[in-house]
């Protein structure tokens, strides 16, 4: 006797987001390996720019395990792009400083950053770009704003920038 699939009520939506989300990466990605950065990079450069970071902070910034943080870091050292440093504030802490090169890099990575988005929303209609966006924001702030707690860890993609 063959089972019979259940009959779907519902849009999914975990594939909807899911796949866009994926391609979305996987564009960002060769987007940025252009100019020789991953999106881990841009992301870690961008967020230590804004403010004094340990290297800490930024981890949970970008959703990035203590193993994935330090293997970012040194390659935003080896390519000149960033430096551990001491805390001004904290010296037992190391804050990630962005050098002067990496300041460049960094405006030259949100610029490609923000054209694969903005290629991402032209592809709708003007209508729908809007609705769109702010949908999706009441989403992240609202509903989905925070995961579900659950026995064992759901794995999940890089969170958006701030």
């Amino acid at each position: 006797m063959t089972a019979m699939a259940p009959t779907r009520t519902e849009t999914d939506l975990s594939f909807l987001l899911d796949h866009t989300g994926h391609v979305l990466r996987s564009q960002m990605t060769a987007a940025l390996a252009e100019i020789g950065l991953t999106p881990r990079m841009h992301c870690v450069l961008v967020h230590a720019l804004e403010e004094e970071r340990t290297q800490i902070q930024l981890a949970e910034l970008g959703d990035m395990d203590k193993t994935t943080m330090v293997v970012t870091v040194d390659a935003l050292e080896k390519a000149g792009y960033a430096e551990r440093r001491p805390s001004a504030v904290d010296r037992r802490a190391r804050i990630i400083a962005v050098t002067e090169a990496g300041a460049e890099i960094a405006g030259r990575s949100q610029e490609i950053v923000d054209g694969v988005h903005r290629t991402a929303l032209a592809s709708l209609p003007d209508d729908e770009r809007e609705v769109l966006v702010r949908a999706l924001n009441r989403l992240v702030t609202g509903h989905l704003a925070a995961p579900a707690e659950t026995p064992k860890q759901v794995r999940r993609a890089r969170e958006r920038s701030k």
